[in-house]
């Protein structure tokens, strides 16, 4: 099925479905509460059973949780009763449920989500998350990890106008709606769009939703924010399935949007993306993500997250397809996959977050890797992070600044230091300072360092001042250029990554 994009059934009776999630409870707080956390842990892990346990007692709003959640066939009449007041006929005819003579099960994936805003729903085709399914070309994929990982990931400061490239079901345009005036989603999949628009209905929320490719439907356009979750799967150039295959060779999706996004942001406009990059041994990946921003214009900031090796790759993207690597027509996709790989000579596939904010000035690109575990959220940390390069390119075009301006230490930076037992008992082999929160950032620092932090404070001395007392107890009455740049440098790095601030 292939349904229109606009004013659909589905759409038309999204005003009325909505009354009846509401009536029943279908949200993310209820839903929790209903479960139980054990259950509800179980629906993450895909075991039914135990949700299935839990919700045999929850009324209608258990059939709901049978039906959209754990994808059962139920009775008609205990489904039209968790329905009302829409129909199963509606429904049906919608695209919704389907019949199976007195039987009903769902047809398309419907499920709470609170993005930081309340309860939003939305609706996708069917996973195989419960139940076994071979993916089709056009499938819509629903709220998946990489789109969680990007709703965490997105900066939600107030903005006049958000981009969604390439919406799928549309989770990320119903998360802008929340902090955006204006909310603009394209797709080249017709069924997405379908099922976007549902999904902005049943939230009550207005989108404006461009059907095309890339950025056609955007084309001499603006906006204050870009977001998206491409088709950025690394592999031959081929398309399988809409969500994940570009039809471009190995990173080719990810150069695309990188560099192309730039042409779509307004003056401070900011972008946020997943994205993925091919490793080579001898050749640096910042280099190749480099390579795909313009040189003029751009303050980027790219997060690698994770690196996988081919075999590892190919075989959580075959199970993503709802396929079984033991199959045979699996194995013969892995092989070609991998053969494919080998060819280009990669050695793993990196994995992770894009930011973008237009500048007047040329093009800085900070790509760092970020593989250990934290718990807070980036979108705030790359606004911040923003936030600070903006003042240390003002310091690099004034460097007076960075002499007159006095620091803090953050309230969550701590020092760390490591003793190892050697022949004279005790003996520190390094020192580190540690950010307690955003992305958990270590720097190892001398002893220096360690002095020059002592001293910074709202009411203390400038840091030119601090300088000067570090050369006099170093056994120098004046402050040498060399001495000067190193401490420059050390107050540059740790106001990048947040430990201390200009006040």
């Amino acid at each position: 099925m292939n349904p229109s994009a606009v004013g659909s059934p589905l759409t038309a009776l999204c005003p009325r479905l909505r009354d009846a999630l509401v009536r029943v409870g279908y949200d993310a707080d209820t839903l929790l509460a209903a479960l139980g956390p054990d259950a509800h842990a179980a629906l993450g892990r895909s075991e039914p059973v135990p949700v299935r346990r839990a919700a045999e007692n929850a009324g209608e709003l258990g059939v709901l949780i049978r039906l959209l959640l754990l994808g059962d066939t139920l009775p008609e009449e205990l489904v039209a009763a968790a329905f009302a007041p829409v129909s199963v006929d509606e429904s049906v005819a919608a695209g919704l449920l389907d019949r199976d003579g007195g039987l009903v099960r769902a047809a398309l994936d419907l499920r709470p989500l609170d993005t930081g805003a309340g309860t939003r729903w939305i609706l996708s085709d069917l996973d195989d998350s419960m139940r076994r399914r071979t993916l089709t070309t056009d499938h819509v994929l629903g709220v998946g990890h990489a789109s969680l990982s990007l709703l965490r990931a997105t900066p939600t400061s107030r903005v006049g106008s958000v981009l969604d490239l390439g919406t799928g079901c549309g989770v990320q345009a119903v998360h802008a709606a929340s902090y955006a005036d204006r909310v603009t989603a394209t797709d080249i999949n017709p069924r997405a769009l379908w099922l976007a628009e549902a999904t902005a209905a049943l939230n009550d929320i207005d989108l404006e939703l461009l059907e095309g490719s890339w950025f056609e439907p955007v084309a001499g356009r603006r906006f204050d924010q870009v977001v998206a979750n491409p088709p950025f799967v690394v592999g031959p150039a081929r398309i399988e399935h809409t969500y994940r295959d570009s039809g471009l060779w190995l990173d080719g999706a990810s150069e695309l949007v990188i560099s192309r996004t730039p042409e779509l942001l307004a003056p401070g406009g900011t972008a946020a993306m997943l994205a993925a990059w091919v490793h080579r041994d001898g050749a640096d990946w910042r280099q190749r993500v480099s390579g795909w921003l313009p040189a003029y214009g751009i303050d980027a900031w790219v997060v690698q997250r994770d690196i996988a090796d081919p075999a590892l790759y190919v075989g959580t993207w075959l199970r993503d397809a709802g396929m079984d690597p033991r199959d045979e027509d699996a194995q013969h996709r892995a092989q070609q996959w991998l053969e494919a790989l080998a060819a280009a000579e990669i050695t793993g596939i990196g994995f992770g977050f894009v930011y973008l904010r237009a500048i007047d000035g040329p093009t800085e690109l900070l790509a760092e890797d970020l593989t250990h575990v934290f718990s807070d959220p980036l979108g705030d940390e790359a606004t911040a992070y923003f936030q600070r390069s903006a003042w240390l390119r003002a310091v690099a075009a004034a460097t007076d600044l960075a002499w007159s301006a006095r620091y803090r230490v953050a309230d969550t930076t701590a020092l760390e230091r490591v003793y190892l037992p050697g022949p004279d008992g005790w003996a520190q082999r390094v020192a580190r300072l540690h950010r307690g929160d955003g992305p958990r950032w270590q720097h190892e620092v001398d002893e220096t360092t360690i002095s020059l932090l002592a001293g910074m404070r709202p009411d203390g001395l400038p840091l030119y001042e601090l300088i000067e007392l570090l050369a006099l107890a170093h056994g120098s009455e004046t402050v040498t250029p060399e001495f000067a740049a190193d401490a420059l440098n050390v107050v540059t790095g740790l106001v990048r990554h947040g430990l201390i601030s200009p006040v």
